[in-house]
């Protein structure tokens, strides 16, 4: 039997100049739709975390969500065959999948169920039930707070840590797991600088999950001894909830392999084909700049198909290799460099359906060479970026 051209097969047939007969939009059902939405969200997922959604009782609640959902699309043979042609990623092509399911079990609330969370919402984004109790108990908690009276001893660390930050050796992350609540580290939460001064013996609570008895301490001198699942859950909630990263150390990547290295991805810049007149208009400083471990031809495939691309074809105008450094953490260091230059555009996907692309920004493809000169010679932390002059200056 003769195989089906793709939509990017045609799309290559015509850069080669063949003409290629226009074929009817494929139409869905709803149920595909539903299923080709949260592989999206998935991919979505995984571009924002340079990982595939894991399980885990630590884990936030729309990873595990999507680690259900990802292992239910591997298993059944008709959803993996309906989305295998927008798998850039490569994330159906794993051996450890999940049990047998119900080929009708790709339903949310079922999926939230299996997490032990009852659904109340008609959408998963609009979750108004996980746990209240819980989430009352945690903000009383934090409400409970008695005078530090050795306060004295921490208001030195309070003003380095801010220091740092007003420098760039730090800086503020959204908050995302339970493993980084450790002794020693500092959040933002109720709009207040937080430092975990001592973590107690982990126990075992009567739901089977670790918690630990903290000593919290605040800047405003005053301290709570907090659970640190209590501190979890403050932090989830507070839309202003941050954690402080610890001092930036030296370059975080080289640009050649020498003996022992192990290559860990590569920064790519794009330039868009789109014809959307705010592209169109600044195409020579409209940019997405990314991280990833894989091809980058691969990782930009059928990218006119693709939101995070503006529905439309890119073209790679830089790239740079990373050997032994942390992907994910690199790239949010580059995208908070050029935070003030973020292009804020919204693009329809192929539901009709409003989206705003991450990763674009208003910048010179000189300023993004020079970003990464000084990030790999470790001195980025002594500049910023500037929209209006379009460079980076020095810090004040």
């Amino acid at each position: 039997m003769a195989k089906e051209f793709t939509e990017e097969d045609d799309a290559l047939l015509a850069e080669l100049g063949v003409e290629v007969e226009t074929r009817k939009p494929v139409k869905y059902t709803p149920r595909e739709e539903r299923i080709i939405a949260g592989f999206e969200e998935i991919q979505r997922f995984v571009e924002e975390n340079g990982r595939p959604p894991q399980h885990g009782g630590d884990r936030d609640i729309f990873e595990r969500l999507y680690a259900v959902r990802l292992d239910r699309i591997r298993e059944l043979e008709k959803c993996r065959a309906l989305v295998e042609p927008l798998d850039h990623q490569g994330l159906l092509n794993v051996s450890d999948m999940a049990a047998p399911v119900d080929a009708e079990a790709l339903d949310d609330d079922a999926l939230l169920a299996e997490l032990g969370v009852e659904a109340a919402a008609p959408e998963i984004t609009q979750l108004r039930h996980v746990r209240p109790t819980a989430e009352r108990k945690a903000a009383e908690e934090v409400a409970n707070r008695k005078r530090c009276e050795d306060f004295e001893r921490f208001r030195p660390l309070f003003e380095q840590v801010q220091k740092e930050l007003d420098s760039g050796l730090r800086e503020t992350l959204p908050f995302e797991m339970k493993a980084e609540i450790e002794k020693g580290r500092f959040f933002i939460v109720g709009g207040q600088k937080a430092y975990v001064a001592e973590k107690g013996e982990t126990i075992l609570t009567d739901q089977g999950r670790t918690d630990a008895r903290l000593r919290v301490i605040f800047d405003n001198g005053t301290e709570s001894n907090m659970l640190m699942r209590s501190l979890q859950r403050a932090l989830n909630k507070d839309e202003a909830g941050r954690r402080i990263t610890d001092p930036t150390a030296g370059p975080l990547f080289s640009d050649h392999m020498t003996e022992g290295d192990e290559a860990s991805g590569t920064i790519y810049v794009l330039r868009s084909k789109s014809d959307h007149p705010l592209v169109a208009e600044n195409r020579d400083l409209v940019h997405k700049i990314g991280v990833t471990n894989m091809n980058v031809e691969k990782r930009i495939a059928g990218a006119r198909l693709q939101p995070t691309f503006l529905m439309a074809d890119v073209e790679v105008v830089a790239t740079y290799k990373l050997y032994n450094i942390n992907r994910a953490k690199l790239e949010k260091l580059i995208h908070r460099i050029f935070e003030p230059a973020k292009l804020e555009i919204e693009v329809l996907d192929r539901f009709g359906r409003s989206v705003i692309p991450r990763e674009w920004f208003l910048v010179p493809l000189f300023v993004v060479d020079e970003a990464v000169e000084r990030i790999r010679n470790g001195t980025i932390s002594d500049y910023i970026y500037d929209p209006e002059s379009a460079r980076l200056i020095k810090r004040a």
